[in-house]
């Protein structure tokens, strides 16, 4: 609970100077390249997260991925999460960055899960018919998973629309089922 209150804290700290410099994509970009390049990384992540490793070697290992990637400001908030012994908890922060970020350019994440990768026509067409549902900016986070068997399993929010086959062979085999 603690975690996420900081997460929180430090989340809209970044998100209030990204908007107040009208730079929200390019802290955007900054942080994802952290997350992507560093904290998806599950040996660099343990780093990171390992009290025991000294604020200097955390420090050096920043310096020298990031330097020429992120803005100053990001590396100096990274810096900060480092000196007050936060990085370990960078991945709910920028989590957090990212959905104040949509929620003030007005964008969904819809979360689309299909059997197999979504071709680019269909993904084009996926998201221009959820823009015109919710009447909203989508931006389409893709998952696959083969269970479902064909089809597309869209989450938008607390919203659920199911059309996959295997939703379809559950529906039918409910309806089926014969009730004593």
């Amino acid at each position: 609970m603690l975690n996420i209150q900081l997460a929180n804290k430090y989340a809209k700290a970044i998100f209030e100077i990204a908007q107040d410099e009208k730079k929200l994509d390019a802290y955007d970009k900054d942080l994802n390249k952290v997350a992507e390049d560093i904290f998806g990384v599950p040996e660099a992540a343990k780093f990171f997260q390992n009290p025991l490793v000294p604020h200097k070697a955390k420090k050096d290992l920043l310096i020298k991925a990031l330097k020429k990637e992120v803005s100053e400001t990001t590396m100096n908030f990274l810096m900060l999460l480092v000196d007050k012994s936060r990085i370990g908890i960078f991945t709910a922060i920028y989590e957090i960055f990212s959905d104040l970020k949509n929620k003030a350019q007005g964008i969904l994440i819809a979360d689309v899960t299909t059997a197999f990768p979504l071709s680019r026509t269909h993904e084009t067409q996926l998201n221009k018919k959820l823009a015109t549902l919710t009447g909203k900016k989508i931006r389409i986070r893709k998952h696959e998973d083969k269970t479902i068997l064909g089809g597309v399993i869209v989450t938008i929010g607390d919203k659920r629309i199911d059309g996959s086959a295997a939703g379809r062979l559950q529906n039918l085999k409910s309806s089926m089922t014969i009730k004593a």
